[in-house]
């Protein structure tokens, strides 16, 4: 059934079908007005190609590594909470898709099943995002589970002090429900409707070095918004820079995450891997990203849409379609390699369709009139 999707368009009306209305807006939305979201695809749609001619482009290569793993396309699976709302199989479903096909899995502390259940779900390198709400005791028994399952690498998220309104979901009185991963009673988590326990609040750099020192992992945050805290990042240590706001989740009326790029690989320079999400939807996405200095790109809600239509195989198909859109754009773009692609390829331009949710696919209206 999976090889009838012939675009992601058609994977994402087959998530919309599937799902149902709350989970669909929990997925698909974001904060108060939306201006980030709707920033993060037009960040990229400001951004045009520089095309080299006469270049031989019969054997393209779309691999890369990153932290030494070996990936299909540069595109990371981001940790998405609740992922059992949009497939039975929940998380596992994501890394059996991610083992399928060929990328890395970061896998969310808010999601299900557990934490050990997805690890076992499939034998490809994973990596765990970390919540952090719960007190030291509880972060050192949840750092011991992660290392004792294996998971080659922490995600710590730095862009949830507080829960952001989601007026979608707040409106249609919808949470998902997730419990977060604990083995106590110390801490819990709700991804959706105002609320959160525990201390995220508090968090700063004193604890960030903290929880590195102990985890002894390769170690990403995820949410840096500004080269001013990247330049911090590495001078901490960190291992990844993820930049991301959230997929416009979180706070509004920020900047789309490649508005952020240049900026913050020239703070980064070189001393860390960079990882940038919010709107990759295309294959020409993830190939401006990688132009302008990233490492790699990480896909939440594609992966989600992927996940709804068919469950692990639809996020298989999904993938898939990514990578033939990354194929046919470097051949056109004249580069046979992501190492090839630079600045010189991208230029600066003015955006032809309205940003939203659904604005890559011209031929599909806006996810709510689907």
């Amino acid at each position: 059934m999976t090889q009838d999707f012939v675009t992601n368009q058609e994977v994402i009306q087959a998530a919309h079908r599937n799902m149902d209305a709350g989970a669909w807006d929990y997925l698909s939305g974001g904060s108060e007005s939306e201006t980030t979201l709707r920033r993060n695809r037009l960040a990229f749609d400001r951004l045009a190609f520089r095309p080299r001619i006469l270049v031989d482009v019969s054997d393209i290569d779309t691999t890369s590594t990153f932290l030494g793993h070996a990936m299909r396309i540069p595109v990371i699976l981001a940790p998405v909470g609740s992922q059992q709302v949009f497939t039975p199989e929940g998380g596992a479903a994501a890394t059996k898709a991610a083992a399928e096909f060929g990328v890395l899995d970061v896998v969310s502390s808010v999601t299900e099943p557990s934490l050990e259940d997805i690890a076992a779900a499939a034998d490809n390198p994973k990596i765990f995002q970390l919540y952090l709400t719960g007190d030291w005791v509880w972060t050192e028994e949840m750092i011991a589970r992660i290392k004792a399952a294996g998971y080659e690498g922490l995600c710590i998220t730095v862009d949830t002090a507080r829960p952001s309104r989601r007026d979608r979901t707040i409106l249609s009185r919808w949470s998902p429900r997730a419990n977060f991963q604990a083995t106590t009673t110390r801490t819990s988590y709700q991804v959706s409707g105002g609320r959160t326990g525990g201390n995220a609040s508090t968090v700063t750099w004193e604890m960030i070095d903290r929880i590195k020192d102990l985890a002894g992992l390769p170690f990403m945050l995820k949410g840096i918004a500004t080269p001013e805290d990247a330049k911090l990042a590495v001078e901490h240590g960190v291992d990844v820079v993820w930049v991301s706001n959230h997929g416009g989740r979180q706070l509004d009326h920020g900047l789309g995450t490649m508005e952020m790029l240049e900026e913050i690989v020239d703070a980064v320079a070189g001393r860390a891997e960079i990882v940038l999400d919010g709107g990759i939807q295309r294959g020409s996405d993830v190939l401006k990203a990688i132009a302008l200095g990233a490492n790699a790109t990480a896909t939440g809600k594609l992966q989600s849409w992927g996940l709804g239509a068919a469950g692990t195989q639809g996020l298989v198909r999904a993938l898939e379609i990514l990578e033939d859109e990354l194929i046919v754009a470097m051949s056109l773009l004249g580069v046979t390699t992501l190492g090839d692609a630079s600045p010189s390829y991208i230029t600066k331009t003015d955006a032809v369709t309205q940003a939203h949710e659904m604005s890559s696919w011209i031929n599909m209206p806006e996810s709510r009139i689907l």
